[in-house]
């Protein structure tokens, strides 16, 4: 999954031609890679979390996980946290991207750090929303590709889903368009760390964890 999402971002960035293609762009700054990633994590997220519930009820050993020594929040944080730790190293190689950029920059170093690293912060908020929900979703079926669609679908929705339907609500588009995380993750990414938008992606996070753990909770009664 690393591998697939190193080599679809780099080939968007630095070899296929198009809108997201740094060189042909004239500037040093990472903005595509920022519009890029979060659908490109739309699609690896679910596949990286659609294991972590179905398939411990398909092979039956949801019972025994739930007979631990261990509360059902410490077992739903010890899955989400492993998730949201590999999707961090998926992302570590890319402050290569960083580098050679502000070494491409004219004069050298002529990079927006501060825009640079907002984006940074907002993609790991939003790769905690995705995996929470992920994590969720593996809760409702013991088929793992019905929990990836599912996944897939519900990330789409809260990225993208309130955006689209913005367009049409007259009169209410700045209120509705606030519940997604595209508006979120772009205020981030003018490199201002605004604790409305990091409280929004923390309770996303917190809310479908808590569906985890009402999910598991109505499987061990």
């Amino acid at each position: 999954m690393i591998a697939i999402f190193l080599l679809l971002n780099g080939l968007f960035l630095w070899v296929f031609d198009g809108e997201y293609n740094i060189l042909q762009s004239g500037f040093a700054d990472l903005s595509p890679f920022f519009t890029l990633a979060p659908w490109i994590l739309i699609f690896l997220i679910p596949a990286v979390t659609m294991r972590s519930f179905s398939d411990e009820k398909k092979q039956g050993t949801i019972e025994l996980l739930l007979t631990k020594p261990l509360s059902i929040w410490q077992i739903v944080n010890g899955k989400f946290l492993g998730s949201f730790l590999l999707i961090v190293i998926a992302l570590l190689p890319t402050l290569v991207y960083v580098y050679v950029i502000a070494s491409l920059g004219s004069p050298e170093g002529n990079i927006d750090m501060g825009s640079t690293m907002g984006s940074y912060f907002g993609l790991l908020f939003l790769v905690a929303s995705y995996t929470a929900i992920g994590v969720f979703t593996s809760t409702l079926s013991e088929n793992q590709i019905v929990a990836f669609l599912i996944a897939v679908m519900l990330c789409f929705l809260f990225y993208y889903g309130f955006e689209g339907l913005s367009n049409y609500v007259s009169g209410f588009e700045d209120l509705v368009a606030k519940f997604g995380m595209d508006y979120h993750f772009k205020s981030m990414a003018r490199g201002v760390l605004d604790t409305r938008d990091i409280l929004y992606f923390v309770s996303v996070a917190f809310v479908f964890l808590s569906f985890t753990v009402y999910q598991l909770k109505s499987l061990k009664s």
